[in-house]
Order: C-alpha cells, then sequence, then structure tokens
C-alpha cells in the first residue's frame, strides 16, 4: 500500500482515534487534554501540564507510552538533582590488560518519552539539561554528540508557582514546549468515574493498533498537510498581536504583556493547527484550528509586565484578545483586495 494514499492515511487516523479513546478510558474526564497531548505527539512538540498534585498527569504519560509501546523513563525532580542525574555521566574503568578508560553512561533522557515530573521543583541549571535535546533532539557530553531516539517527547508535569518549594521555568525553557496544558479539577460525575476505576480492580490502558513506525510516518504526513498563503498570514498577524511594540496591538496587549510570542510560537501554532486537522480528517487547515490551538500555544509564551501581575489578568484572555486582532486585520486585508 502507498504509504501517502488515501486509504493509507485514513487508516493513521482511525488508529489514532483508537489511541485517544484508549488514553481516555484510564484519563477520566480530561478529553481536552488528552487531545492536545496527541496534537503535541503528532506536531513532535514538547508538554508542560500544569496542576496540582494528584490529577492524574503521571498516569496520562505512562498510558500514552503504554499505548505506543514506547521506551519511557520517568525522573523525578527535586532540589539536589543534578544535570548528571538527567543526561549521564562517564566512569572510569579498567580493562584486564590494565589500560584505563572513560565509559559513558546513559542517563534516563535516553528514552522515547521522558516524564519530567514536578520540573519547576528543581533549579534552573538542572532544568536546563533539558534544552539541547528538546530542542536538537540529541545531547552533547565531553564534547560528543549522541542522538536521541525518534520519537522523542519530553513531557513536563509542574505544580502551581505559588506552591511552596517551587521555581520559575525560564523563557527559554517554556518557549520549548509546544503548549501547555492546564489541567482542570474534574467535576462530580467525572470524580465518581475517577474514584470507581481507581478503587477497583486495576485495569490498564491496552495496546493501540499505532506502533513507532505508525507514528513517525504521521509525523511526516501532518507536516506535508497544506496551509494556504491565508493561513500562513493569520498565524504571523496572530503571532504579532502579542507583541505589545506594536501600535496595532490590543489595548490588553499593551497594558499587560512585556514580551509577546516568537516566531517559535507561531511555528508551534501551525503545526498543532495541522495536527488538528489531521486528527479531524480533514486535507486543510483552517481558521477555526488555528482559534482551538491558540491558547495552549501561546499562554505560555507571553511575559506579563509589572502591571499585567498585578492585575491579574489571565493569559488566555490576553491570547484572545490577539486572536480577536487578528481576525479583524485579516478581514480588513480581505476586504482591500
Amino acid at each position: 500500500m502507498n504509504p501517502t494514499s488515501p486509504e493509507r492515511i485514513a487508516q493513521l487516523q482511525e488508529s489514532l482515534g483508537g489511541l485517544r479513546a484508549s488514553i481516555g478510558q484510564v484519563f477520566l474526564g480530561q478529553e481536552q487534554t488528552v487531545e492536545l497531548l496527541l496534537l503535541s505527539l503528532l506536531a513532535e512538540g514538547h508538554v508542560l501540564l500544569e496542576g496540582a498534585p494528584g490529577l492524574g498527569k503521571t498516569t496520562l504519560v505512562r498510558a500514552l507510552a503504554g499505548a505506543l509501546d514506547l521506551s519511557f523513563q520517568r525522573v523525578q525532580f527535586t532540589p539536589d538533582l543534578m544535570p548528571g542525574d538527567i543526561i549521564g555521566t562517564r566512569m572510569l574503568e579498567g580493562d584486564a590488560g590494565g589500560e584505563r578508560h572513560f565509559r559513558f553512561i546513559p542517563g534516563p533522557i535516553f528514552t522515547q518519552v521522558l516524564l519530567a515530573d514536578e520540573i519547576n521543583r528543581a533549579t534552573p541549571r538542572t532544568q536546563s539539561a533539558l534544552l539541547e535535546a528538546m530542542q536538537e533532539k540529541q545531547i552533547t557530553t565531553w564534547g560528543e554528540s549522541r542522538k536521541l531516539d525518534r520519537p522523542f517527547l519530553v513531557i513536563a508535569t509542574q505544580n502551581p508557582i505559588e506552591m511552596e518549594g517551587t521555581y520559575s521555568l525560564p523563557e527559554a525553557q517554556l518557549d520549548r514546549f509546544i503548549v501547555k496544558v492546564e489541567v482542570a479539577a474534574p467535576s462530580e460525575d467525572d470524580l465518581v468515574k475517577i474514584l470507581a476505576h481507581t478503587t477497583g480492580t486495576f485495569a490498564e490502558v491496552g495496546a493501540s493498533q499505532l506502533d513507532r513506525d505508525d507514528l513517525v510516518e504521521a509525523q511526516a504526513l501532518v507536516r506535508e498537510l497544506p496551509a494556504s498563503t491565508d493561513i500562513l498570514r493569520r498565524v504571523a498577524r496572530l503571532v504579532l498581536a502579542t507583541d505589545p511594540g506594536r501600535p496595532t496591538s490590543p489595548r490588553q496587549i499593551q497594558d499587560a504583556v512585556r514580551f509577546g510570542a516568537s516566531p517559535r510560537g507561531g511555528q508551534a501554532l501551525l503545526l498543532l493547527a495541522k495536527a488538528r486537522a489531521f486528527l479531524e480528517g480533514r486535507a486543510f487547515v483552517s481558521d477555526t484550528d488555528i482559534e482551538a490551538v491558540a491558547a495552549p500555544a501561546l499562554r505560555h509564551r507571553l511575559v506579563l509586565s509589572y502591571e499585567g501581575e498585578a492585575s491579574g489578568v489571565h493569559a488566555d484572555r490576553l491570547v484572545a484578545a490577539a486572536v480577536k486582532a487578528a481576525v479583524k486585520a485579516s478581514a480588513k486585508a480581505d476586504r482591500a483586495k
């Protein structure tokens, strides 16, 4: 079968739908969170999950890795964690001839799904150990670069920053997460289901019909999905609307934001929109896709000013204002044609 035939694409989309359903049976009441995780996986991006302890974030990541049969490692970030505990270290060994040499001992980062649990409990120095891996899919130690397996996905969890014993993630680190997902507390009905599910016979998520090679193929198809020039301009206008230095930016942005989203934010926005279109069985990106992923793609990329922090404005409100401004600018440009 032709890898890019309509039949093959439909098969991959059906398998992805089955994967979403399988994970949803374990991670109950969080359909949007599961969808954003799958979109990030298809877009080859890393995920930041924020929520209070006990909401099932670790369960979600384990379910994803188990369903895809991907190698999985979990690192509990603590204040005394060192970069070498993540990347690996060298050990001096001697052979039978009396010669001594260094041998590299790989750290837990050499996996396909890495769960960085409570990442904001470690110091910024340790957090930065992930930067090269997240961006370049490799690590460099003692002058030697080592490639990481594909797919490579970092899913970091963090507690709300107001909790005791946490460190803010540096902006450079935040910018490397394709989405920030805010995991909310479950509703009463969902909590009843969770209690019934987790206090009885434990049921693990079953293996999906999607394996590693299928996933890599789907990721390539997402990147090949076309986006029109109009869509590219809408994404660009949305990103630029978050820049407080532009006179056309919304008043809320100018009053509350110190730095807006970078071009990497635009890349994340477009890739997630492509992934959403692919997951829904469409061969084109629509305005609806862009609006659906705008908040999770951009909320962590806006650096608030002192006035913005003091006012307590939520980043999603600012993203919504930027979306509205971008739509207005696009409509004005269409009328001018």
